[in-house]
């Protein structure tokens, strides 16, 4: 056992049996280094990245390459999820250098944690051009003793050039029409008419690009936005990027066609899709959209939810395929012969219903279940009893295995989800699994100071802080479930932790965010982001929630910081509108108002209230916040002077200082809420 058995994160523990005598992210790891004046391995990745597994196999548990490294470096290993911050320093560096980047990370740096050599995964031997990770080290080792002038001179150019990298935010003005129209005409000549989605393989699921496509469509009308967003989501949910047995979305498409996914499934997905297909269906009534959110909420609490209430990271790609050997896919794909096996006289059925074919559309003649568009109509009594049997035979395949360690931010994510998805369709059971979540949150990854902590692990707190995504992600979380419960408490919480993004996080000269907070561990350079990659970025994430949050109260600096935060996608939107899609979707909400709507009732339970409030839900207004309670209560500020009508439940809809007239006609709110 090396010194990651004392860890709590699920990747290090698999690392803590490799010879390698690892060292976790540490200032002794460095100290360390400083006292053997050796160079440092940093080995970066996560528990359900199939490639990291490889490396780790072929590489790290090979006693002859651990015995070299163990010799003649310092090795930190990292997961890049309790630890965005390291990974997102590292890693544009390893792009800045290379061009590329990914998982599994592997940088070498001096012992004052400089990099000066820069790669992702190596092979045990020479292949593809890619030297042996072997022929690597040594390389390395050879430059760290005869040529150490040039390593350090290298090291602090490449320091120099990432500090040179700073954002030039100087609190632009926040996008206006023209901006987001140019940013929408971008996405239409990136859009894959024919597939849905947007550029080639691999192909990721544009989930925040798909909230600005309606929310767009929602102010202005534009069919065009609706119908991108509608085809690709349907695209995704009939190709096998979709679970078509057990609900949710695996990680992304190798191919363009959304055929063969790359198998894994991150909390984070499918917290953003469950969100965006409910959503659509918000939008449309789309039954598909109806069925594919509420079949990813019901796999994010039967796989991912934890004792605790909160909800793990992720399932892995690989799993056993039967024989001891790990294998990507194995769980999820079928052939002709074992369609035979389950089903008998239904299995042409079903091989003709999911596109089961005896050439395969993954490995070894085996199919990624699919729906494929196709002439005929099936049996919907016998495809469910098809998908019925399918899934209680894959249920006695070896499972893959789960990250269970609890992340703040994507909790964050999957409050929202299942709070709206829960209140679209009358699902209190999801509704509550969002209120687990939050507790949890509450309960243990905030401290006395309303500071949040990164990650959590069967009831303990992990050491690392929270990074900006939390903060927003989190705060947006609160803000879905305040809006859906009634319970002002989540918009109280939520406020204590936009008080930190103002004084922590924000640049009080120019308004821009940090990734890091003003008193986290100084890296050689503070990260700084407002694009997203597979989420929102923190950037935007914490503009969206201080937006809600001032829509809410009327506080003037949590609307001000907003505004200032949005000045990059000004900048960056037309640009770019593929890798700033939370922040163009904020900025609609922030040309629609965002509207305020306050229900007032006699009580909860009242029919009437209840109707009105799931009118207010359900209006499509983009990032409108929702209050609810009597004319009594101190829980939320928009329900100050709000008293009932004709002594029955009322709505009052404003925006931009204006109220409309409270009305008690449900019709006529939903009017409001969609013009």
């Amino acid at each position: 056992m090396n010194r990651l058995a004392h860890e709590t994160s699920p990747y290090l523990l698999q690392h803590a049996d490799n010879p390698v005598d690892w060292w976790p992210w540490s200032a002794e790891a460095f100290d360390r280094a400083r006292e053997t004046n050796r160079p440092v391995l940093l080995s970066v990745g996560y528990s359900s990245c199939h490639w990291c597994h490889v490396m780790a196999h072929e590489s790290f548990e090979d006693q002859a390459t651990a015995d070299y490294l163990n010799e003649h470096f310092v090795s930190v290993k990292v997961d890049r999820e309790e630890r965005p911050d390291v990974d997102a320093v590292y890693m544009e560096a390893v792009q800045a250098a290379t061009g590329q980047g990914g998982w599994p990370m592997t940088v070498f740096l001096t012992p004052d944690a400089e990099p000066f050599y820069f790669g992702t995964y190596f092979p045990p031997a020479p292949r593809h051009g890619m030297p042996s990770f072997r022929q690597v080290l040594e390389g390395v080792r050879a430059a760290w003793t005869d040529r150490r002038d040039e390593v350090t001179e290298v090291a602090g150019k490449i320091v120099h050039d990432l500090a040179e990298r700073e954002i030039g935010h100087q609190g632009a003005q926040p996008p206006g029409e023209q901006e987001l129209a140019q940013a929408l005409l971008g996405l239409t000549r990136e859009y894959d008419a024919q597939r849905g989605g947007f550029g080639g393989a691999p192909k990721f699921p544009p989930s925040m690009v798909i909230e600005f496509l309606l929310r767009h469509h929602a102010r202005t009308g534009s069919e065009g936005a609706l119908q991108m967003a509608a085809d690709t989501c349907e695209r995704m949910a009939r190709g096998g990027l979709y679970d078509q047995l057990g609900g949710g979305f695996a990680r992304y498409s190798v191919d363009r066609d959304w055929i063969v996914p790359h198998f894994e499934k991150m909390l984070y997905d499918n917290a953003l899709l469950c969100r965006a297909y409910a959503h659509l269906w918000r939008a449309t009534g789309s039954e598909l959209a109806r069925r594919v959110a509420l079949e990813t909420a019901d796999f994010m609490v039967r796989e991912l939810r934890t004792d605790e209430g909160g909800f793990a990271s992720a399932l892995d790609a690989d799993s056993d395929d039967g024989t001891g050997k790990h294998v990507e896919g194995a769980y999820y794909v079928w052939t002709p012969a074992q369609l035979g096996e389950v089903l008998g006289a239904d299995a042409d059925l079903a091989a003709q219903y999911f596109g089961v074919t005896e050439a395969g559309t993954f490995e070894h003649g085996q199919s990624v279940l699919q729906l494929p568009q196709q002439e005929g109509v099936f049996d919907a009594e016998k495809v469910e009893s098809v998908k019925r049997r399918l899934l209680a035979e894959r249920a006695q395949r070896p499972a893959p295995g789960r990250d269970d360690k609890v992340v703040a931010a994507w909790n964050g994510l999957a409050v929202a989800a299942l709070a709206e998805t829960g209140a679209y369709f009358d699902r209190p059971d999801l509704v509550e699994a969002a209120v687990g979540a939050a507790d949890l949150l509450v309960r243990l990854h905030l401290d006395d100071h309303a500071r949040l902590a990164r990650t959590s692990r069967d009831g303990r707190a992990g050491a690392n802080a929270g990074v900006l995504e939390d903060y927003g992600d989190v705060a947006e979380g609160f803000l879905a479930l305040a809006s859906v419960t009634g319970e002002g408490v989540w918009l109280e919480f939520a406020g204590l932790l936009l008080d930190h993004v103002l004084v922590r996080f924000a640049d009080p000269e120019t308004g821009a965010l940090y990734d890091t907070a003003s008193d986290a561990e100084r890296l050689i350079r503070r990260p700084q982001d407002p694009t997203d990659n597979a989420t929102p970025s923190g950037w935007t994430a914490a503009a969206g929630a201080l937006l809600g949050y001032a829509a809410h109260t009327g506080s003037e600096p949590h609307r001000t910081a907003a505004e200032r935060a949005l000045g990059v996608v000004r900048t960056l939107g037309p640009r770019v509108p593929r890798f700033v899609g939370w922040g163009l979707a904020v900025a609609e909400a922030l040309l629609d108002g965002p509207r305020e709507v306050a229900i007032v009732g006699p009580d909860q339970r009242d029919s009437r209230t209840a109707v009105l409030h799931r009118t207010a839900l359900l209006g499509v207004a983009p990032g409108a916040v929702v209050a609810m309670g009597t004319p009594e209560s101190d829980e939320f500020p928009l329900l100050a002077g709000r008293p009932l009508v004709g002594g029955e439940a009322a709505a009052y809809v404003c925006r931009n200082f204006t109220c409309d007239a409270p009305t008690t006609d449900p019709e006529r709110l939903k009017t409001a809420l969609s013009s």
